[in-house]
């Protein structure tokens, strides 16, 4: 993950992959997660769970410490509550901030705020996850590892060029930037990701379930694609009316049109 200053801090972690528990627990213990939760109990108990799986933990109480924290140090994962004290979007406002500081970095939002439309201003905000209280802790456990596996992924695709042009469109990894006849789009970290993901194999048909996994995240049915999809033709459309290169594959999926 060597695009931002997370991916920096992922670029200097040498990982072993070795099937052999001391060799898993050196890669677990090079992780560190910040957990943003008012209620002290609740606190103690996710670090718990997560400690004893080898994470080094970072604990905030509210959104300004949680702030002071970050500019210290970004850690590798953060799980945010969305209410934090007297601040009732407090976790919301804090994804804002981190994701100016850290496009990629992996963010959960685990909270018992369960309405679907908190569910999709969490999404919205590109956090990886969204889990509603109570939790169990062992799914908790096993979700954070699941998420590290994705960055971990994240990071052997940035190896790949970095840079891509293919007829009008200019991707560049690096930026986390599009461009479509020599005009840069307004794109959400998500909306890049599916861009990416269609147009670095133009004519073949990405399904539904990739494009799910493409997402990071967990809370994704057939119609959010649709409704990311339809959101990024908008943008091309924005800039040229006659766009026409993602095209539906009925029941299926999406391509990007070959040449």
């Amino acid at each position: 993950m060597a695009l931002d200053s997370v991916m920096r801090h992922h670029s200097s972690i040498r990982y072993t992959f070795a099937p052999n528990q001391e060799s898993h627990h050196r890669f677990i213990m090079s992780r560190t997660i910040a957990i943003v939760e008012d209620d002290a109990d609740q606190r103690e108990n996710y670090a718990d769970a997560l400690k004893s799986q080898g994470y080094t933990i970072q604990l905030y109480g509210n959104r300004p410490e949680a702030l002071a924290g970050f500019r210290r140090s970004l850690p590798d994962l953060a799980i945010l509550d969305i209410m934090l004290e007297d601040d009732i979007d407090g976790g919301f406002d804090l994804c804002r901030e981190l994701r100016q500081q850290s496009p990629k970095l992996p963010i959960i939002f685990l909270t018992a705020r369960d309405s679907d439309i908190d569910r999709v201003s969490g999404l919205r905000l590109d956090a990886w996850d969204y889990i509603t209280k109570p939790v169990n802790l062992q799914f908790l456990a096993v979700r954070v590892s699941s998420l590290f596996r994705i960055a971990s992924a994240i990071q052997t695709d940035s190896e790949q060029p970095s840079a891509l042009v293919l007829g009008d469109l200019e991707l560049d990894q690096s930026s986390m930037s599009v461009s479509w006849k020599g005009k840069v789009l307004n794109l959400t970290l998500t909306e890049f990701w599916l861009i990416e993901a269609l147009a670095r194999h133009p004519g073949h048909v990405k399904t539904y379930e990739a494009l799910m996994q493409t997402t990071r995240q967990s809370y994704v049915e057939k119609n959010t694609i649709n409704g990311y999809v339809r959101r990024v033709r908008k943008k091309f459309k924005e800039v040229d009316p006659q766009f026409n290169m993602i095209q539906t594959v009925f029941g299926v999926g999406y391509r990007w049109q070959a040449d």
